[in-house]
């Protein structure tokens, strides 16, 4: 049923960008917040874990980048088409809000 209502919608293939968009920035945000962390720390063990961590979210990062540039939801080396695909997504918003 949520697939019809999202296709009628024209919003058929938004909620994985969706997704996957705030999964690129929450995992942006884990990159900065652990490598901030990592300079602050001071225990060898600390800065170990900090380490491993910081190396698994740069490795999603890669990852979910890779997927959202094969599906067209992201191209971070062309301005021009990453504002269509965001004006695309703006516009569907817009029109679920109505």
């Amino acid at each position: 049923m949520t697939n019809i209502i999202q296709k009628a919608a024209g919003i058929a293939g938004m909620t994985d960008q969706v997704i996957a968009t705030d999964f690129l920035i929450s995992t942006k945000a884990a990159v900065r917040n652990l490598t901030f962390a990592l300079t602050e720390s001071v225990t060898p063990e600390v800065r170990d874990a900090l380490r491993e961590q910081l190396n698994y979210a740069i490795e999603a990062h890669e990852k979910i980048s890779h997927y959202m540039m094969e599906k067209d939801y992201y191209h971070p080396s062309d301005l021009d088409e990453q504002l269509k695909v965001d004006s695309k997504a703006t516009k569907a918003a817009l029109k679920l809000a109505k």
